[in-house]
């Protein structure tokens, strides 16, 4: 599934809530940009591949105001995608006023279709986040489908808490470059995305407008160890640009569109 919001996911290391392990497997790390298979460090996202948290939902709440990841009822991004191929997708993400019980924390769902060039409907997700008492904005699961030729599946569906699957944090409250990745989420064998944030400044330029004072994280999965994303995130609006830095052709990339501001 083609999460927006929730790959930026980000720069801390062995949070409060998070405890740390001394496995030494691997936890893959992010390409070099020239497609090939990665090659460098392995980046370990600060827990020696042994990730567990501990969630208290004290700690956390619905409302989720981060300077880069505003998640309000009433949001709605749209983008276009464009493939290396040339091919066209539009994707619609919506913040509903709706809520879920996930590790008896509430999350606000998020509502995510994919359709191509014709109209037809490729994906269908409802995502669920918070935010924590830091300022930190989790990810929780997601209820996906994914469409070929009216075939559905759900194939990348999960849920924390369930079969062992655990939230990952998708925006830390002060990004700082790192050279450390972390987690965005964790369902091993299926959910395993990990991400690094590697400039806090710089500006950028889609069809919704022009953003200064961007971050940008380069997000990547062990699973897909070949495909490497550089996402760009604006104050104010949260994800506003993608480009393959690796394992994709060169005209691929997820650009803006327009932007309406939630309450």
């Amino acid at each position: 599934m083609r999460r927006l919001l929730g790959t930026v996911a980000l720069a801390v290391v062995c949070l409060s809530v998070a405890g740390c392990g001394d496995d030494e497997s691997d936890t893959g790390s992010p390409g070099d940009g020239d497609g090939a298979t990665p090659t460098g460090d392995v980046i370990d996202p600060g827990d020696s591949g042994d990730y567990t948290v501990e969630i208290d939902p004290a700690n956390f709440t619905s409302v989720i105001d981060h300077p880069y990841l505003p998640i309000r009822p009433g949001t709605v991004w749209t983008y276009e995608a464009t493939g290396d191929d040339g091919e066209i997708e539009i994707i619609t993400v919506e913040v509903l006023d709706e809520y879920r019980i996930v590790m008896g924390v509430e999350t606000i769902v998020v509502h995510d279709t994919v359709h191509d060039e014709d109209g037809e409907l490729i994906e269908d997700t409802f995502d669920w986040f918070a935010q924590d008492a830091d300022g930190n904005v989790w990810y929780f699961g997601e209820d996906t489908a994914s469409y070929d030729e009216g075939v559905a599946s759900e194939a990348g569906a999960w849920e924390a808490g369930v079969d062992g699957a655990l939230p990952g944090i998708v925006m830390p409250a002060e990004p700082t470059v790192s050279e450390t990745g972390y987690r965005q989420e964790y369902l091993a064998g299926e959910a395993e995305d990990m991400g690094q944030i590697i400039a806090v400044d710089g500006s950028v330029s889609v069809p919704a407008g022009e953003f200064d004072d961007v971050i940008v994280t380069r997000d990547w999965t062990p699973l897909e160890p070949d495909v490497v994303e550089e996402k760009t995130y604006a104050r104010g609006v949260g994800f506003v640009y993608e480009t393959k830095a690796a394992g994709a052709g060169p005209g691929e990339e997820v650009a803006l569109i327009t932007f309406t501001a939630g309450s």
